[in-house]
């Protein structure tokens, strides 16, 4: 066939495709929405049938996430052809009053149970918001409560959070948000009241207010915690004027190994060393940007340790700036330690300057401490920041001390494991690791004997009692969260119901944290826009009308009506259309999406230029949760993986 009549051959077969094309199905569009689709969640009872007559359907998988493609009433009952994904393809009818409408595609997530009493889920929002309203929930709490110990109902509340932790990460299971509003509490403080649908992918242990028959865990239990290790690795800053702090961490180290082999826990506590230093591109006779001395899944003992750390100096050159590339030691840290072994996982941070910032072009990640701290929590990871302050480092503390106390906060007991050392005053260093290295490793020690992590902490006297009890309260938290993970804890089981993200009695200290689950095209398109409005940003830093003009102009190209643009009315950033409809109604405090021209003009230099390194900043947490292909989640048996979604926290939405 000649390049002509397979050049006709070609068109005729696009000619003939293009209707088909054109007549493509999409599901129903939500209620006022021009992009979003309807979406329900299967339950249990659901069958699927390729026609509504049929007497008899098929299962489908619980808590599967569907398109609604078409409604239909058929003898008094509505039927919903549904399909696994958005792009045209149906696969039957189901049941409405079996499924469950899911418009906004968020989730909450179980904080670590510890330090707080457990998140109960009530019938309706009145005897919630009952409770919420009062200055003094104890006393509406107690006969609950009472009635719960002993497994008497309560007409008030469908169920109890599992005691153990349920985790998220390795255990994923649906808390979808149906509707909801932020309020202000009795005592003063905000928090969300929700209302939830409980979707667990496995059977719960608690449901109905009624224990499962299946393996509970008991708090006098010897055994069950046997394999518990823990893994302790510094992550210690080798530039100039480190030495007597390296000296010194190693020692303490050989003091807790000595203290260990006495216990006879060689095999449960396990020792790393990871050092960090700054860009090579300003100097290559520093060697390394990090460098790991010791992996704690490799070390063998005491001896071991101790030769491998041995290399490890202070830097012969100075480094461009005085901040170094603290963020590069804990990525490592985080990336390239196998953690999955050990049932605590601790990292501890020592320097003695602030981090270099994700957009310097001396940073080697990229990354911000928010961004490292969601890294490490995703790790189960608690990471301790030790920040010598030095007289030489003066101008710098206070940036350090913002960096590395958002880094370190720890969500398991809801405060930042950040611990200044004053002067840099090696006598007091040398205390406070020996403290904690040995804290976090008699937190092992009572793990392993089925002790409570109760006892030498909490009677402290000294200046470290802070920390002391830090670690102690950390250890319960992380035995929790491994607790339930062998023993496969699961969220409670299928039912609609009303939650307080914040507990009652401490209501600075949530139950469960918001995820929006976006898809790859959603993320795409935030990254994208989250960069224009950083990029308008940066033009506003000498002219504000620039700024808002050149978002008007983005906003139109994108399809948004000009004389709307153009109105009185259209003085916020979220008035101008900019966002997906995908973050609409979302109870969440947005700091761009309330930005408005006179408030840009009023805030210092400083203030907006703090605002476009945030906006940098999660821009490269979306590229990175793009990247990251293991935790992409399918919602729906047979999607198409363009459907699969990304948990993202609230704290990360512009």
């Amino acid at each position: 066939m000649n390049k002509l009549a397979v050049s006709k051959l070609i068109s005729l077969i696009s000619l003939t495709c293009l209707p088909l094309m054109g007549f493509a199905i999409e599901p129903l569009k939500q209620a006022g929405k021009t992009t979003l689709y309807q979406r329900v969640l299967s339950t249990p009872t659901c069958e699927l049938k390729t026609n509504i007559t049929d007497s008899k359907g098929k299962s489908v998988p619980a808590f599967s996430r569907y398109y609604v493609y078409e409604r239909k009433n058929n003898n008094n009952q509505e039927w919903l052809k549904v399909g696994p994904d958005s792009y045209g393809k149906t696969i039957g009818w189901i049941n409405n009053s079996c499924a469950i409408a899911w418009n906004m595609q968020m989730t909450l997530v179980f904080t670590n149970p510890v330090d707080r009493d457990p998140l109960l889920f009530f019938k309706d929002k009145t005897a919630l918001t009952k409770i919420v309203d009062t200055d003094k929930p104890e006393a509406l709490l107690k006969p609950i409560r009472d009635a719960l110990k002993v497994n008497k109902p309560v007409v008030e509340v469908v169920a109890q959070e599992p005691k153990e932790f349920v985790d998220f990460k390795s255990n994923f299971y649906l808390l979808p948000i149906l509707q909801g509003e932020e309020v202000m509490n009795g005592q003063g403080f905000y928090e969300r009241v929700l209302e939830i649908a409980s979707v667990s992918k496995q059977d719960a242990l608690i449901k109905n207010n009624t224990k499962s028959t299946t393996n509970q865990t008991t708090d006098d239990s010897t055994n069950q915690v046997v394999p518990f290790k823990a893994a302790i690795v510094f992550v210690i800053d080798s530039t100039i004027s480190m030495d007597p702090y390296i000296s010194r961490t190693k020692e303490a180290v050989e003091r807790v190994y000595q203290h260990i082999e006495k216990e006879n826990l060689q095999g449960q506590v396990k020792f790393g060393l990871i050092s960090f230093r700054s860009s090579l591109k300003a100097s290559d006779k520093l060697e390394f940007v990090t460098k790991v001395f010791a992996d704690p899944n490799k070390v063998k003992d005491k001896e071991d340790f101790k030769k491998l750390s041995a290399s490890l100096k202070q830097a012969s050159v100075s480094t461009s700036y005085f901040a170094e590339d603290s963020y590069a030691g804990v990525a490592q840290a985080l990336n390239d330690i196998n953690w999955n072994s050990f049932g605590a996982r601790y990292m501890i941070l020592i320097t003695d300057a602030s981090a270099i910032p994700g957009d310097d072009k001396l940073s080697s990640t990229g990354m911000d401490a928010a961004q490292l701290r969601l890294e490490a929590q995703h790790k189960g990871v608690a990471i301790y920041a030790l920040h010598l302050k030095t007289p030489s480092g003066g101008k710098d503390h206070q940036i350090a001390a913002t960096q590395y106390s958002d880094l370190t906060y720890n969500d398991f007991i809801h405060k930042s494991l950040y611990y200044p050392v004053n002067a840099g005053d090696v006598n007091e260093f040398g205390r406070k690791v020996d403290s904690l290295a040995k804290a976090l490793s008699e937190q092992v020690k009572l793990a392993y004997q089925g002790e409570a992590s109760v006892g030498n902490a909490l009677n402290a006297k000294d200046s470290d009692t802070d920390m002391l009890k830090d670690a102690l309260l950390l250890g319960k938290a992380m035995q929790l969260a491994y607790l339930g993970d062998v023993n496969g804890t699961k969220a409670p089981s299928v039912f609609k119901a009303w939650i307080a993200d914040k507990d009652f009695v401490k209501p600075t200290i949530p139950t469960a944290e918001p995820r929006i689950l976006l898809t790859k095209s959603q993320l795409s398109d935030l990254s994208d826009i989250v960069s224009k409005i950083a990029n308008a940003a940066n033009d506003g830093l000498i002219s504000a009308d620039d700024m808002f003009s050149q978002l008007r102009s983005v906003a139109a190209a994108m399809g948004q009506d000009p004389s709307k643009l153009k109105s009185d009315s259209v003085t916020k950033i979220a008035d101008l259309g900019l966002l997906g409809e995908y973050l609409d109604n979302i109870p969440y405090k947005s700091d761009v999406t309330g930005l408005d021209q006179d408030t840009w003009k009023s805030m210092s230099g400083l203030e907006q230029e703090k605002f476009i390194r945030n906006l940098n900043s999660k821009i490269r947490y979306y590229q990175k949760c793009n990247a990251d292909v293991d935790r992409w989640i399918s919602l729906a048996e047979g999607s198409d993986p363009r459907e699969n979604v990304y948990p993202i926290p609230l704290e990360m939405l512009p």
